[in-house]
């Protein structure tokens, strides 16, 4: 283990490469646990450990991103394409931050490299607002636009572009490299209805059968009798109720509408 650590391994990636915790490792290196035979077997395993990535210059990443903004691309649509925190992109942007990991340098790059000549898109109003900031930004800090970097010395440190900030309308509308979620209850499919039928062990419906020795009008439902009978205020009284009872009771509408006697 010392070996390793002295070829430039860290006990993060021995640990890795071991397949032990990190506090294992720690602790077996400082003396404060005892190797076991499977802790040795696994660290014996190891034979070289890969050296960790360091962070680079962000120079070239900042100028990437405010030439981004010069087409009118802003943080947060950056950090959605390159899956990165929209502070973090914020913190370049600015120059707060001067190095940067390898990683988010890739993806920044591979945004880049499909949004350099592009548009930002302002197909609603939010996204025409969000493209006008970005603008108004680099227009404000004097960014230079992609075409006026030097991509042979874009990567070294303290490299300034010549150029300063001059229009660009590009070759057409960018993509949208990770198109953002689409909100709850739109654009959802709705569940078809499923009948009996589709359901397995259930029996298929069956028409209503009236019972036997029962005549048809008898098995018709209570109330259908009244909605094919219609009534107008010319006439007299309210047609009887189907059952021969007394006839229903008169509301105020209907003494409204009895035709007077003269």
């Amino acid at each position: 283990m010392r070996r390793l650590h002295a070829s430039g391994g860290t006990y993060s990636g021995i640990a890795a490469a071991a397949g032990l915790a990190r506090t294992t490792v720690c602790d077996l290196a400082s003396g404060r646990r005892p190797a076991t035979p499977y802790t040795t077997t696994a660290v014996l395993a190891v034979t070289t450990v890969a050296p960790p990535r360091t962070p680079v210059d962000a120079g070239g990443t900042r100028l990437r991103l405010r030439a981004l903004h010069v087409m009118g691309h802003g943080c947060a649509r950056i950090a959605r394409a390159a899956d990165a925190h929209p502070d973090t992109i914020r913190a370049l942007v600015r120059g707060d931050a001067t190095s940067i990991s390898q990683k988010l340098r890739d993806a920044i790059i591979a945004v880049y490299d499909a949004w350099w000549d592009k548009r930002a898109p302002e197909r609603t109003s939010y996204e025409r607002g969000a493209a006008t900031t970005a603008r108004k930004r680099a227009i404000a800090g004097n960014w230079c636009a992609a075409a006026a970097l030097d991509e042979d010395q874009l990567d070294s440190p303290g490299y300034q572009p010549r150029q300063g900030w001059m229009p660009a309308t590009g070759t057409g509308t960018a993509p949208d490299v990770r198109p953002p979620a689409p909100r709850p209850g739109l654009g959802r499919r709705t569940r078809p209805d499923r009948t009996r039928r589709d359901r397995p062990g259930l029996p298929a419906a069956q028409p209503h059968q009236p019972p036997a020795g029962t005549s048809q009008s008898a098995a018709q439902p209570r109330g259908s009798r009244l909605s094919t009978q219609t009534w107008h205020p010319d006439q007299q009284s309210r047609p009887a109720s189907p059952s021969g009872s007394l006839p229903p009771r008169e509301t105020r509408r209907d003494r409204c509408m009895r035709p007077t006697t003269a």
